[in-house]
C-alpha cells in the first residue's frame, strides 16, 4: 500500500512539473510572438516603446535628449555638420520655451525634433490627464517655434507604462527609448563614451546622448567617424523607424511585419 502511494504521489509530481513547465514556454512565446506586449505569469500585457529596429541596411540613429544648459550644443552641431549627420534632439517644453534660438538652430540645421515631456517627471505616476498635458504642452511649444509638428516622444529617465504609451499613440506619438545608453550624464571621459558607442552599436540601434554632457561634444566626432568607416549610415529616428505593418518584441526591438 505504501509503495502504491508513494507511486501515484511521484506521478503526481511529475505531472504538476510539466504543466508548470508548459505554462512557462506558453508565457515565454506570446512575449516573443506578440508584438509591442511582454507578458506575466498572471496574464496581465506590457506595453513596450521602440528601443530599436530589425535593418540590415546598418542605418542608426544618434539622439540628444535637451534638458539642462546650452555650453556644448553648438560644438555637437558642428561635429554633426562636419559629418553630414542628422541627429533627433528630445527636448522638454521648458527647455526649448528657455532657448528658443537653439531650438531653432537645431531645427534649421534638418535634425529632428521629439518631445522629452514637459516637466521630465516619472510619467508613470502621472493620471492620464496630467500625461496628456505633458504631451500636448510640450508638443505645441515646440512646433510653436520651429512650426512642424512633433511625432516623437521620449519619457524622461526611460520610465514609461501602459498609460503613457498608449496616450501617446493617442496622439501620434511614437515612444521611442534606446539601446545603446552612452552614459555621458555621468561624466565619463570622451573616450569611455566612444567606446561604449562603438562596441554597442548594430545595424537598427538608437543610441542616447545628453547635449550637455561634460565630454559628450567630445566624443562626438570620434564616434561618427569610426561608425562611418564600418559602413553605417545615421538618419534620424523618423527614418528609422517603421511606421505601418510592424510589431515589437519582448526585447523592444521594431520587427517589419504585423
Amino acid at each position: 500500500m505504501a509503495k502504491h502511494v508513494y507511486a501515484v504521489t511521484v506521478k503526481l509530481k511529475r505531472v504538476l512539473i510539466f504543466v508548470a513547465a508548459v505554462v512557462a514556454l506558453a508565457a515565454v512565446c506570446l512575449a516573443v510572438f506578440c508584438g509591442g506586449t511582454a507578458f506575466s505569469f498572471a496574464g496581465s500585457a506590457r506595453r513596450i516603446p521602440i528601443y530599436s529596429v530589425e535593418r540590415a541596411d546598418k542605418r542608426v540613429s544618434v539622439t540628444f535628449d535637451c534638458a539642462w544648459g546650452t555650453e556644448h550644443t553648438d560644438a555637437i552641431l558642428g561635429a554633426l555638420d562636419g559629418f553630414g549627420v542628422r541627429a533627433t534632439f528630445f527636448m522638454v517644453e521648458f527647455w526649448a520655451e528657455r532657448y528658443p534660438d537653439y531650438v531653432k538652430k537645431i531645427f534649421e540645421a534638418g535634425h529632428a525634433i521629439g518631445t522629452h515631456s514637459k516637466t521630465h517627471s516619472y510619467m508613470s505616476r502621472l493620471s492620464a490627464a496630467e500625461i496628456r498635458s505633458e504631451l500636448t504642452g510640450s508638443c505645441a511649444a515646440i512646433t510653436g517655434i520651429t512650426g512642424a509638428p512633433v511625432e516623437l516622444f521620449r519619457a524622461p529617465y526611460g520610465d514609461y507604462d501602459d498609460e503613457l504609451i498608449n496616450t501617446a499613440e493617442e496622439l501620434g506619438l511614437y515612444t521611442i527609448q534606446w539601446d545603446v545608453d552612452s552614459l555621458d550624464w555621468k561624466d565619463l571621459s570622451a573616450g569611455e563614451i566612444a567606446m561604449r558607442v562603438i562596441n554597442g552599436t548594430k545595424s537598427g540601434s538608437i543610441i542616447l546622448m545628453h547635449n550637455n554632457g561634460l565630454h559628450t561634444a567630445e566624443a562626438v566626432p570620434a564616434i561618427l567617424k569610426e561608425l562611418i568607416s564600418r559602413g553605417y549610415e545615421f538618419v534620424p529616428v523618423g527614418e528609422l523607424i517603421y511606421r505601418q505593418n510592424y510589431h515589437i518584441d519582448a526585447n523592444g526591438r521594431q520587427q517589419p511585419g504585423a
